[in-house]
């Protein structure tokens, strides 16, 4: 029996986080009465409430619905670590004794005994967990997964396999995108992993980056007897050794000099299109064509449609299934094209994401001048990383840096977005709000390629954005 079967009401803290919508989408999809709060609305909570999920924006004891109060023992309450310890709503449900998951353990029991593909890294996982989701879909091979970003293929967060009769216990693969925020992803314990980079990050949790490293040992030692390890050549070489006996590991880069398992050749690109042949341990494919633009893309790809020959897709389904990716909301999304002049959104916050994504747009656009707008996502990431975020940044022609977005944090004395733009040697670069940003889209010609990045409500301003240079850009395509 499931588990969660037992909990015919769900109440979500914090049901707007992409992860949390995700599992919330399941429950609904699975005959759970499910409600939940969230700090203020968004386009992804509109959808939630027009999906027939019970959503509010108040903190108060009195709007959690009377389902949920009275039916304490019936009631799951999952909890993200993002909601602020004097939250009036959860400490009425811990003092009355409700049973509180956080996301993570909740996760960890949809997938117990399921045979599960978990993506982790310290960036990456996204785009190559939905990757994983969107071959197995496309080639006709029943899987669930649980993205931590919008499929654009898929509309959604979360793909549910297709009902069967009778036995609803068909061992599906499930695809997990396996976070190690709070060490959240040690509830996994899969099938397949894949470690896409196990770079410093979040050492708010972690301390310093071998406790890092070290979170990410005890997770592949969580892999099952006889699993696969897919690890990217950039990750810590010694969670090689971690995995269990009998566990297979596989290196994976873009140059056997980087991976002699799984690598690419004949990398090419043809506009946003970039093309490329296969070289793995279950086979070689040729002329793949990956409409995703991006090197770190292509590398993403390969340990994807390993996983996907792993799980019996054949190379004629598996060159369609690549060529009908479409990506994921946020990354490397184009949002307006115009001859020479071109607008991307990218959700990159580290600055090793923000490095291969320039790069790439650099390699896109050799001869544009390139305007980069960044929003610093935490106060500790700001703190730690200010030296390697003006460093990455420096290879735009312009930056203009907003304001820190605090998230679960509180102000650090002293820590400001100056601290990465004093780094910066751009030719060009200012400290501006969202609103100057739109008002010098509407004015300020010198650019050609606008980029807006990073991980915090920075998405707010591509609506307008869209509008102002589509207005700007006559006969764009918004």
């Amino acid at each position: 029996m499931n588990p969660v079967a037992a909990f015919p009401y769900v109440y979500f803290l914090g049901i707007g986080g992409i992860g949390m919508s995700a599992l919330a989408r399941w429950f609904q999809a699975n005959g759970h009465q499910v409600s939940g709060y969230d700090k203020t609305s968004t386009p992804l909570t509109e959808a939630l409430s027009a999906e027939g999920i019970a959503v509010h924006y108040e903190d108060a004891v009195e709007n959690i619905p009377v389902e949920v109060r009275n039916k304490k023992e019936q009631t799951l309450v999952v909890l993200t670590p993002a909601i602020p310890a004097n939250h009036q709503e959860w400490a009425w449900l811990r003092e009355n004794g409700y049973d509180i998951r956080k996301r993570s353990q909740v996760l960890g029991l949809l997938t117990a005994g399921q045979h599960t593909i978990a993506v982790a890294g310290t960036h990456g996982k996204t785009t190559t967990s939905s990757m994983v989701a969107h071959l197995l879909h496309h080639a006709g091979v029943p899987c669930a997964a649980f993205l931590g970003g919008i499929a654009v293929n898929l509309g959604s967060n979360l793909l549910l396999p297709p009902k069967t009769e009778g036995d609803q216990s068909t061992n599906v693969p499930v695809v997990v995108e396996a976070d190690e925020y709070d060490r959240s992803f040690l509830t996994l314990f899969p099938d397949v992993a894949i470690v896409t980079s196990t770079d410093a990050d979040h050492l708010d949790i972690y301390g310093d980056k071998d406790a890092l490293v070290e979170s990410f040992r005890k997770f592949v030692s969580q892999i099952k007897p006889g699993g696969l390890l897919l690890l990217n050549h950039t990750a810590d070489p010694s969670l090689a050794e971690a995995v269990p006996a009998g566990v297979r590991v596989v290196r994976y880069g873009l140059e056997a000099a980087q991976a002699a398992d799984l690598y690419a050749t004949n990398i090419t690109a043809h506009g946003h299109q970039f093309r490329f042949n296969l070289h793995g341990p279950f086979g070689e494919v040729a002329d793949l064509e990956l409409a995703v633009p991006g090197y770190h893309n292509v590398e993403n790809m390969l340990a994807a449609s390993c996983v996907a020959q792993l799980e019996g897709v054949q190379a004629d389904k598996l060159k369609a299934a690549v060529a009908a990716y479409k990506g994921v909301k946020r990354r490397f999304e184009f949002i307006v094209t115009a001859g020479r002049k071109v607008y991307v959104d990218d959700y990159a916050h580290h600055p090793r994401e923000i490095e291969a994504f320039l790069r790439s747009l650099r390699a896109l656009y050799p001869e544009q001048r390139l305007r980069v707008v960044f929003q610093p996502h935490l106060f500790t990431r700001t703190r730690d990383f200010a030296p390697g975020f003006a460093e990455s940044l420096s290879l735009a022609d312009e930056v203009v840096m907003l304001d820190i977005y605090p998230a679960r944090e509180l102000p650090i004395a002293g820590v400001t977005s100056d601290m990465i733009l004093s780094q910066v040697t751009a030719p060009r670069k200012t400290l501006q709000t969202k609103e100057q940003v739109l008002a010098t889209a509407k004015t300020d010609t010198d650019f050609d390629v606008l980029a807006t990045v990073g991980a915090g409500d920075i998405d707010q301003l591509v609506p307008h954005l869209r509008t102002i240079l589509t207005e700007r850009w006559n006969g764009a395509e918004a």
